[in-house]
């Protein structure tokens, strides 16, 4: 186990990853250090000036990329990023990364020749994307209305992906590995509508719709533009079917099962409230 005077950067502390990292390692008795554009410390994507200053002093850093690692600038940046560690000293990186995505696979490989301890997270879609993420307000009024038909996705839970992590940073046996994490079942959105319905006694249906009309739903719901243009592109090229199968990778980080949507639900029912 690493000592507890190693000091840990959370970099996205405020997201929905970053946030339960720095609650996982507090309740471990760690104090990990948040970083992003409105955190402790500095630290901002498209500042790179920011970088360097964040690092100091550091020993290990959880590392997720705003807007996504499948944007053109994302390989440059992960290559400068990991160059300023190696100089900095940092002893390992923990890299949240997405499942079927090319341009994030690139980055991946730049983190495993680094000639840093890594650990890669390379994670399917999370389930908390219903209860505190886009689809959040779809469920509100009652309509996922999504470009996609009846393709399935082995959504993740994201306090399984929280979990690894928190162990990558600590336990120097997730070094140099990287965990494909998917959940335990494969779910179309039409079977997530109906799961939302039945058990949490909410009228939820889903739609398909044109990529167009999602796009200007985005627009008028004031979603910034490279957001929808990321979201176009994981709806009409990821979500393609290439991702239609399950992996043990939390089995094989965790040595217990990935949690289900079905039990999701019912740790989160309360958050749903509000809404029945």
């Amino acid at each position: 186990m690493m000592q507890h005077t190693t000091q840990h950067l959370i970099i996205g502390a405020t997201g929905k990853t970053g946030s339960r990292v720095i609650r996982g390692l507090r309740a471990k008795g760690y104090q990990p250090i948040a970083a992003g554009r409105q955190s402790e410390r500095q630290f901002d994507w498209q500042a790179p000036e920011t970088w360097a200053p964040a690092l100091n002093g550091i020993g290990s850093v959880y590392l997720t990329y705003y807007p996504d690692l499948a944007v053109p600038q994302a390989p440059e940046d992960i290559s400068q990023f990991c160059a300023l560690a190696k100089l900095k000293g940092i002893n390992h990186l923990t890299l949240l990364s997405g499942r079927g995505e090319p341009a994030a696979q690139v980055c991946e490989n730049i983190v495993k020749q680094s000639g840093l301890s890594y650990t890669i997270i390379r994670a399917s879609w999370f389930n908390q994307n219903f209860s505190e993420g886009l689809f959040r307000g779809f469920i509100d009024q009652g309509d996922i209305a999504l470009p996609v038909d009846a393709v399935t996705e082995p959504f993740v839970d994201i306090d399984d992906i929280a979990e690894i992590a928190v162990a990558s940073l600590i336990d120097s046996r997730h070094s140099n590995k990287l965990y494909e994490v998917t959940g335990p079942e494969l779910l179309s959105f039409a079977q997530l509508a109906q799961s939302l319905t039945t058990e949490l006694n909410l009228s939820v249906k889903f739609t398909t719709i044109s990529l167009t009309e999602f796009q200007q739903r985005l627009q008028q719901a004031g979603v910034e533009p490279g957001a929808i243009e990321m979201l176009s592109y994981l709806f009409t090229e990821v979500l393609d079917g290439r991702n239609e199968y399950i992996t043990d990778g939390i089995q094989q980080a965790l040595g217990r099962p990935a949690t289900s949507f079905a039990q999701f639900l019912d740790r989160n029912h309360l958050c749903f409230k509000e809404i029945a």
